[in-house]
């Protein structure tokens, strides 16, 4: 259950009820604005400014450019259907609405994709948009938008950019939203006119945050400083293939009519590199860029290490209505308003002049749906984690770099930075064969290339290195093509046809529909690469044999249609076994904990015979066992504790069934000690650049009451906690730990002898300390009473503004931000609320929304976001699923005109 401090009550909002809650709002921003005004910002704001940004939701409304009569029917929660004679007026009316509730967050956004924070914020945005304006989404949406789309596509993104623009003529920003109010505090900023590039390149911010194994590039060249390629292959190990099945189980790579096929010969996959020719080169600059990366605002909320979706399809052999049934939920950072905007687009009478009765979720700024449903079919989408991104080491030479022996031009831009309060900044953007490069956005990282040491294989030293991305989405693409043709296909045929203009990013994307077909496709422009080149580790760019071959053709990605098994799973795991596959796809997989999860509880609820049901589905989207306590606790249990404190808390684990819920002592202690178990036997060990320093995360309560020497025990504990680096705690490190948990004295379990502690050389004496810190960590932050200990006190979910609300004033913070609740789930789990072992066990990710598609009557159908619909602070529809949300409740999908109607509390008529 979801603690109230801060968050909405629950009361699910009928026309009355939601009405009800604006006023109590209202009165409740009264009294905040009249703190505010003791502080000199009351003059600003008031009582009006609040209702003059909420949006009108009933009556008429006139706006130019409508061919005809629109229809915006919202439900009590605030949730749009759009009803339209035209595909244009769908969209026009469309670009209207999500400007009503969520413009700032939209303009936020295309000022993030753009490069232009520091116009919005002021100069401690700079050095962001030096970084974004080196990648240059917006130039490659212009050259997208100009080059690539269809007609019909642009017609479209210019009728939602019409619809924008209808709804900013004639208001100022303080009549659009609470921030721009607060903004006019420090600048005289002001919203321009929307366009259709500001949707595309919205594409492009997605992908950035869906890039791959970029990250891990990085990790593991930083590795290479302080361990060897054994160690570095024992922390990035195999696929467990023979544990955790992969999306695709049925076809193979047709060797001879180069496609993929149900049968065929096999092929293999490259190995994962563990160094680099010019590794040492490399420490300085990737070190920099680490920081430099950390920095870059999440587009979407993914916030890198372990961070993954969950969608699974089952045919109607399987359920009780006879027809599949599709699940997805996402994982994404929490944000606020959240991410998705939920809504629906219905032709009054489908044709050839309005072809689009869909439904689904959307980005507050992009017409159509990105998932959901039309009338013949429903897909869903996780992150497939295919290596799209390389980085390359360049060699500089005065003013260009080297190529194959000779020296190249830079191609330049130079690009000027406006600075709300400030004077504008200049920046020039130098780009090699290989792309933007990265490292000219870092002084100091300029200073280590021009310094850097080089291993035999790499040229002389010269003017120094750069470091380059590649990357698919730096070239101009057709994605937004593929999510207007996607909603409105009507069966396989057509979905897989859309599907190939999805380029950038690579999703898994599963199928289902009312004749009860179901599939999976991989689409997406996944490079080839030469020989010698994995993609797993940054390559020399001075080398044309490291180079991109080319792409994998589209008839030669992995898909399945009808398996025989009856169901498809897509967790972030393997998309297909490396013995039936041509061509590398990445050497980073997801390990599949999630994935074979599911396929269990499937295979669990059909054996025999039975049908699932879509509660059922729902219920496994909620399943929060851990399959790390599932292979640690019996060990735990067997370790002969003395401190009668500790051994307390090791009782707590005895009978314990691994689920992760909220209430649960067992669940708080276990995960403790899996984070302690991380930091002892792998963080102090990691090099200096991946270590979190400076943070005490365990003296919360360390003047905890107890007999001194407990009271010693806590202190220590988060002393020794204070300069440590841990690993992100997600299912790769649980497969390392699989790897080596039945080696008794394997190296990764050695600690040297400290001023407190004796040396361990064992698994279980490892253990042993992991528990005891665990035990005191806890007391710390729980109390000595384990009686008071519960998995939710420590495992919370605060959702915050993105922007005004992490580092506006903390009365505006307050204004802005919820929570917090207290989940079950965790790290691993199905149920996706995820933390990191490197900074607690606060929520960092979460399903972002849930949906159950139920293909024989769409009404029936259920789904869910994070927060609501509104951006607006004081809107009853701010944050009016999450209680819901938290205790895994669904709500209902109306899909068809008569369903929608019954639900309608409010209906907007726009006119032209």
């Amino acid at each position: 259950m979801p603690a109230n401090t801060n968050a909405s009550s629950g009361q699910k909002p009928g026309k009355s009820g939601r009405k009800k809650g604006r006023r109590a709002r209202l009165l409740l921003i009264v009294l905040v604005l009249a703190l505010v005004g003791g502080f000199g910002y009351g003059g600003y704001w008031s009582v009006s400014t609040v209702r003059a940004s909420l949006p009108q939701t009933e009556g008429s409304i006139t706006l130019e450019g409508l061919s005809g009569p629109v229809d915006v029917k919202r439900d009590g929660y605030g949730i749009p259907q759009i009803y339209g004679s035209s595909d244009e007026d769908l969209f026009m009316a469309q670009g209207y609405v999500q400007a009503q509730d969520r413009f700032y967050e939209m303009d936020v956004r295309r000022h993030l994709t753009s490069g232009r924070l520091s116009e919005m914020f002021g100069k401690d945005q700079v050095e962001n948009d030096e970084f974004l304006r080196t990648l240059g989404w917006d130039r490659v949406a212009q050259q997208e938008y100009d080059t690539k789309l269809s007609p019909a596509t642009k017609k479209y993104l210019q009728a939602y950019a019409k619809g924008v623009n209808a709804f900013l003529k004639g208001k100022d920003g303080k009549d659009i939203s609470l921030e721009y109010a607060a903004l006019g505090f420090a600048n005289d900023y002001k919203p321009e006119q929307w366009t259709p590039v500001d949707s595309v390149s919205w594409l492009k911010a997605m992908a950035w945050d869906l890039r791959g194994n970029m990250q891990e590039e990085i990790d593991r060249s930083l590795m290479t400083s302080r361990l060897g390629p054994q160690q570095i292959a024992d922390l990035y190990p195999e696929y467990p293939y023979d544990r955790n099945k992969p999306i695709v189980r049925e076809g193979q790579y047709d060797e001879l009519t180069k496609t993929f096929k149900g049968s065929g010969s096999t092929g293999t996959q490259s190995s994962t590199g563990t160094s680099t020719p010019a590794s040492s080169a490399l420490q300085g600059q990737l070190a920099g860029l680490y920081n430099v990366l950390d920095g870059i605002p999440a587009a979407v909320g993914v916030n890198g290490n372990g961070i993954g979706s969950n969608s699974w399809v089952v045919a109607g052999s399987h359920t009780i209505t006879g027809k599949p049934l599709l699940a997805n939920d996402p994982h994404l950072s929490p944000a606020l308003p959240s991410v998705w905007y939920q809504m629906g687009l219905h032709c009054t009478a489908v044709s050839s002049k309005c072809q689009y009765d869909v439904t689904g979720y959307t980005f507050a700024g992009m017409p159509g749906v990105i998932i959901g449903h039309n009338q013949h079919i429903a897909w869903g989408m996780t992150n497939s984690g295919v290596d799209v991104t390389d980085l390359y080491l360049e060699k500089l030479s005065g003013s260009g770099y080297l190529y194959d022996r000779k020296v190249r031009p830079f191609t330049t831009r130079t690009e000027t930075i406006k600075v709300a309060g400030g004077e504008s900044k200049k920046i020039v953007v130098r780009e090699t064969n290989n792309g933007p490069l990265l490292s000219d956005r870092d002084d100091e990282l300029v200073k280590v290339g021009k310094k850097a040491t080089v291993d035999t294989a790499a040229p002389d030293r010269g003017d120094g290195y750069g470091i380059a991305l590649r990357w698919t989405a730096l070239d101009p693409g057709t994605s937004m093509d593929a999510v207007f043709e996607i909603d409105k296909a009507s069966n396989w045929k057509e979905f897989v046809e859309a599907s190939r203009s999805f380029d950038v990013p690579s999703q898994n994307l599963i199928y289902a529909d009312t004749k009860g077909n179901i599939g999976y496709q991989l689409p997406g422009k996944i490079p080839t690469r030469a020989k010698g080149n994995s993609g797993s580790i940054p390559a020399p760019g001075w080398d044309s044999k490291y180079s991109w071959t080319g792409y994998i053709p589209q008839n030669a990605l992995p898909y399945e249609f009808n398996p025989k098994r009856g169901y498809i799973v897509t967790a972030n795991q393997a998309v297909i076994d490396k013995d039936k596959y041509r061509y590398t796809l990445t050497t980073d997989w997801g390990y599949g904990t999630r994935s074979q999860r599911i396929n269990d509880l499937i295979e669990s609820k059909i054996k025999g015979g039975g049908m699932i049901s879509t509660d059922d589905m729902r219920q496994m989207q909620l399943d929060n066992s851990s399959e790390i306590a599932r292979l640690l606790v019996r060990k735990l249990l067997k370790i002969d504790i003395s401190d009668k404190n500790v051994r307390e808390a090791q009782k707590l684990l005895e009978g314990w069934d691994y689920t992760q819920d909220a209430d649960s002592a067992a669940a708080a202690y276990f995960n403790a000690v899996w984070r302690n178990i991380l930091k002892l036997a792998f963080g102090n060990k990691l090099p200096k650049e991946l270590r979190v320093k400076g943070q005490c995360l365990w003296v919360e309560r360390a003047d905890s009451t107890g007999p001194a020497d407990e009271d010693q025990k806590v202190r220590e504990c988060g002393e020794r906690d204070a300069d440590q680096a841990q690993p992100d705690g997600g299912d790769r490190w649980f497969q390392v730990v699989s790897n080596i948990i039945d080696d008794q004295t394997n190296d990764w379990w050695h600690l040297p002898k400290t001023r407190t502690q004796k040396a361990t050389t064992t698994r279980d004496e490892l253990f042993k300390r992991a528990m005891t810190d665990a035990r005191w960590e806890l007391t710390a932050k729980l109390g000595k009473d384990l009686d008071t200990w519960s998995w939710g006190r420590l495992h919370r979910l605060f959702l915050k503004n993105q922007t005004l609300g992490t580092s506006g004033p903390g009365v505006l913070q307050y204004m802005l931000n919820r929570g917090p609740w207290k989940l079950d789930g965790g790290e691993a789990a199905v149920d996706a609320t995820g933390w990191n072992a490197a900074g607690g066990y606060g929520v960092i990710w979460v399903p972002s929304m849930r949906m159950v598609v139920n293909l024989d009557d769409l009404d029936k159908s259920k789904w869910i976001n994070l927060t609501g619909a509104s951006g607006h602070a004081y809107s009853a529809h701010y944050t009016d699923q999450t209680d819901e949300w938290a205790q895994g409740e669904l709500l209902s999908w109306n899909f068809s005109k008569s369903a929608v109607d019954k639900s309608t509390a409010d209906t907007l008529a726009l006119k032209p």
